[in-house]
C-alpha cells in the first residue's frame, strides 16, 4: 500500500511538472485572447478593455487576436480545439453562440460542452426602439396593444436570420402574446438606416446602436431589455417595468477557456478579470460602450452559459415552429 501512494504521489509530481498551466510559473509565455469577430466590434471592445490590465495582473502579454467568420464562430471553434492550456482563451458573445448551437446547422462544436467560464466581461442592454412617425406607442404596454390590434403588420427588423436581435424579437413575440412580421439585414447598420426612413416599424437592439440616433426625433426608445435599467440610460424603464413578465436580454461577452483548461489557471484569470472591472477606467471605457463592466466567478460565469445554452435553445424552436 505504501508502495502504491508513492507512486502515485510521484506520477501526480511528474504530472504537475510536465504541465506549466498547472504550476505556479503559468503564464509562462504570452496568453491569445480570441475574438471571433472583426475589429471595431463591440466585442473586439469588450477584450481589449481588459486585455492591458489583464496582461498586468498575469505578469504577461494579453494578445488580442481576432478570427473572424461564420458569425463568429470561426473563432469560437478554433479555441474550442485548442490546447486546454491557458494560452488560448475567447472573448466570447454569448447569446450569439448559444444561439447558433441551437440552429439545425450547427458548428462543428458544441458551445455548451467546449467551454468553461472564466468571468463575464461586460453587458450590454438592448432596447426596444421605434419609428415616431409611424408607430404612436410612448410604452411598451402601448406597443404591444397596437400589435394585438393587427396581427403580423407590424414590422420589426434585425441584423439578420439568427443574430441576437432576431431571437429578441422572437422572444418578445412569445412573451407577449403578439405577432410581428421579422425583416432580416445583414448587420444592424442597415435595418437602422431603414428604421429611421420609415421602411420597418421596430427594432429591439443594442444602445450603442440606437443612442446616436435618438437625437434626430425619428426613433422612440420604449424600455430596456434588461432586468436591471441601464447605466447609460437610468430613465428609461425596464420591460419588466412596464409589465412584460419573463423577459431579460443583454448582449453578454465573456471569457471563456477551452473545458479542461486546469482550474488554478481559471481561478487565476478570472481573478484577473474580477480586479480589472473594479477599476474606475475599465467601468467608464464600458460605459462609453452603452455597457456596464462585469466579472463574475468561474462558477457563476459556467452557471451562466448553461442558463442562456438552454433558453435560446427553446426560443429557436418556438421560431421554428412558426
Amino acid at each position: 500500500m505504501r508502495l502504491l501512494w508513492r507512486i502515485a504521489l510521484a506520477s501526480a509530481v511528474l504530472a504537475l511538472a510536465s504541465n506549466p498551466a498547472a504550476a505556479d510559473n503559468w503564464p509562462a509565455k504570452p496568453v491569445r485572447m480570441v475574438v471571433p469577430f472583426p475589429p471595431g466590434g463591440a466585442t473586439d471592445a469588450a477584450a481589449r478593455i481588459y486585455a492591458q490590465h489583464l496582461g498586468d495582473y498575469l505578469g504577461q502579454s494579453v494578445v488580442v487576436e481576432n478570427k473572424a467568420g461564420a458569425g463568429g464562430e470561426i473563432g469560437a471553434e478554433f479555441v474550442a480545439k485548442s490546447a486546454a492550456d491557458g494560452y488560448t482563451l475567447l472573448m466570447g458573445a454569448v447569446g450569439s453562440h448559444a444561439i447558433h448551437a441551437a440552429m439545425p446547422d450547427k458548428p462543428g462544436y458544441d458551445f455548451g460542452t467546449a467551454f468553461v467560464g472564466v468571468s463575464m466581461a461586460t453587458s450590454m442592454p438592448m432596447a426596444v426602439a421605434v419609428n415616431s412617425s409611424k408607430i404612436p406607442a410612448k410604452n411598451v404596454q402601448e406597443l404591444i396593444a397596437l400589435a394585438k390590434s393587427k396581427p403580423g403588420s407590424i414590422t420589426f427588423g434585425s441584423a439578420g436570420p439568427g443574430t441576437s436581435q432576431h431571437m429578441a424579437g422572437e422572444l418578445f413575440q412569445a412573451v407577449t402574446g403578439v405577432r410581428l412580421m421579422h425583416v432580416p439585414y445583414r448587420g444592424s447598420g442597415p435595418a437602422i438606416t431603414d428604421l429611421l426612413g420609415g421602411q420597418i416599424d421596430m427594432v429591439i437592439e443594442t444602445l450603442p446602436a440606437l443612442l446616436p440616433q435618438v437625437a434626430s426625433g425619428k426613433i422612440r426608445l420604449l424600455g430596456v431589455t434588461t432586468a436591471e435599467r441601464a447605466t447609460a440610460l437610468p430613465d428609461l424603464p425596464t420591460l419588466k417595468e412596464q409589465g412584460v413578465k419573463d423577459y431579460s436580454v443583454a448582449t453578454t461577452y465573456a471569457l471563456l477557456a477551452p473545458t479542461g483548461t486546469p482550474p488554478a489557471v481559471v481561478d487565476k484569470l478570472s481573478a484577473g478579470m474580477r480586479k480589472a472591472a473594479a477599476m474606475e477606467s475599465v467601468q467608464q471605457a464600458a460605459l462609453k460602450l452603452g455597457a456596464d463592466a462585469i466579472a463574475t466567478s468561474p462558477a457563476d460565469t459556467s452557471a451562466m452559459l448553461k442558463r442562456e445554452v438552454a433558453r435560446w435553445a427553446d426560443v429557436v424552436r418556438l421560431s421554428a415552429a412558426k
